[in-house]
C-alpha cells in the first residue's frame, strides 16, 4: 500500500484521518521504462541508525551494520515494495509497485555498504508480451525468488503472477496462478504486501506464503494449504515476509501516524506456527524509535554472510520529494 506524507500534510488534518482510517493513498505512479535501461544511482552513507545516539549499534535483536540513502534522477526509480538478496548478498533485486524490478551488485567497503552497480530498471511482461503495467495487474506490491520462478504480489486487482528467471537472471513471461477467493476478496488497497518461499528444512518445505498487510496470511502452494491469521498490534500492518534458513519466518511491519511519521518492526514467527487455521504471534526483533533513519520501510530480505545472518530492508520512496529509499543491513544476534 502506497501511503505517504503528502497525503497528510495536503488538505490538513481532517483528510489525513480520512486517508488513514480508509487505507486510500494518492502517490503518484510515473512511467515505468519500455525495456531494461542502465540507470545512474547514487549512495549517500548511513553511518549510525540513531541520529541522537550516534555510538550504539545494537537495536533489540539487532546489530546495525550500515546502509545507503540511494538517489537517482531518473523519475522511474524508487517505489521499493519488495527486496531479494543473492545467498552471498552481492546481487540485488527489489520490486517497485509501478511494475518495474531494479538489478543492481552490490557495493561495499570495509564491510559497509557503499553502493550499487551496473544498476538496471526492467519492465515486467507477461507470457503474452503485454507489460504488467498496462495490464489490470498494474499495482505490484510483493516479491519472492526461488530458483528459476519469481512470484510477485499485486493489489486492487489481487493477484500472484510467477515469472520465469533465466540464466542471466532476467525476470520473464509471467503468467497469473490460481489463489484462493479469499485472496481475491481482500479490500482494494489491502492485498498482499508480503510473499515468500518456506525453506525445503522448514514444514511448509518450500511452500509460497502471503501475507495481506491486515494480517490475513495464506499457504498459496503445496499440501498444507489454507488460511491463517498475524496477530497485529500497536497500530502496525504488514510490508514483508521472509524466511530465516531453519524456517522461521521475520516478518516486516510499519506504522504511520501524523506527528512521528514512519515506523518499522520486525517480528520472528516460530516454523511451526505457520499452519492453516492458526492465529500467530512472535516475538520483536526489532522497533524503531523517532531517531532512527528510516522511512516507508516496506521491503525485507535475508541472506547469509559466513556466520552472520543478514536482514536487509528497503523503503518505498512513493516517488515523492518528501521520502527516501534507504536500505538498512542488520546482522540477526544470538
Amino acid at each position: 500500500m502506497r501511503l505517504t506524507r503528502r497525503n497528510f500534510l495536503i488538505g490538513g488534518g481532517a483528510a489525513a484521518a480520512t486517508l488513514a482510517c480508509t487505507g486510500v493513498a494518492l502517490a503518484q505512479r510515473p512511467q515505468a521504462f519500455r525495456s531494461a535501461t542502465s540507470i545512474d544511482v547514487e549512495a549517500r552513507p548511513i553511518s549510525r541508525l540513531s541520529t541522537t545516539d550516534p555510538d550504539r549499534s545494537r537495536f533489540g535483536a539487532l546489530m546495525f551494520r550500515s546502509g545507503i540513502d540511494l538517489r537517482s534522477r531518473v523519475s522511474a526509480f524508487g517505489g521499493f515494495s519488495g527486496l531479494w538478496r543473492s545467498p552471498d548478498g552481492q546481487d540485488l533485486i527489489a520490486l517497485a509497485d509501478n511494475a518495474q524490478v531494479l538489478k543492481a551488485r552490490v557495493e561495499t567497503s570495509d564491510g559497509r555498504l557503499s553502493g550499487l552497480s551496473n544498476p538496471v530498471l526492467s519492465p515486467l511482461i507477461l507470457s503474452n508480451g503485454v507489460p504488467l503495467r498496462r495490464s489490470r495487474y498494474y499495482d505490484t506490491e510483493s516479491l519472492a525468488l526461488a530458483g528459476n520462478a519469481a512470484y510477485v504480489g499485486v493489489e486492487r486487482n489481487h493477484a500472484v503472477i510467477k515469472f520465469e528467471r533465466t540464466d542471466t537472471g532476467s525476470i520473464v513471461r509471467g503468467v497469473p496462478i490460481p489463489v484462493p477467493q479469499a485472496v481475491k476478496d481482500l479490500p482494494s488497497n489491502g492485498g498482499l504486501e508480503a510473499l515468500g518461499v518456506a525453506p525445503r528444512r522448514s514444514p511448509l518445505n518450500g511452500a509460497l506464503v502471503g501475507i495481506a498487510e491486515g494480517g490475513s496470511g495464506f499457504i498459496l502452494t503445496g499440501p498444507r494449504q489454507g488460511a491463517f491469521e498475524i496477530a497485529l498490534s500497536g497500530g502496525y500492518a504488514v510490508t514483508d515476509l521472509a524466511f530465516l534458513p531453519e524456517g522461521d519466518a521475520v516478518i516486516l511491519e510499519r506504522r504511520f501516524s501524523l506527528f512521528g511519521f514512519f515506523g518499522c518492526r520486525l517480528r520472528r514467527i516460530e516454523a511451526a506456527a505457520l499452519k492453516a487455521g492458526a492465529r500467530v504471534d512472535g516475538n520483536v526483533l526489532y522497533e524503531s524509535e523517532a531517531s532512527h533513519q528510516v522511512d516507508n520501510m516496506e521491503g525485507l530480505a535475508i541472506h547469509r554472510e559466513g556466520r552472520d545472518t543478514v536482514l536487509s530492508l528497503i523503503s518505498d520512496d512513493n516517488f515523492s520529494s518528501l521520502q527516501k529509499t534507504v536500505l538498512l543491513e542488520f546482522s540477526l544476534l544470538g
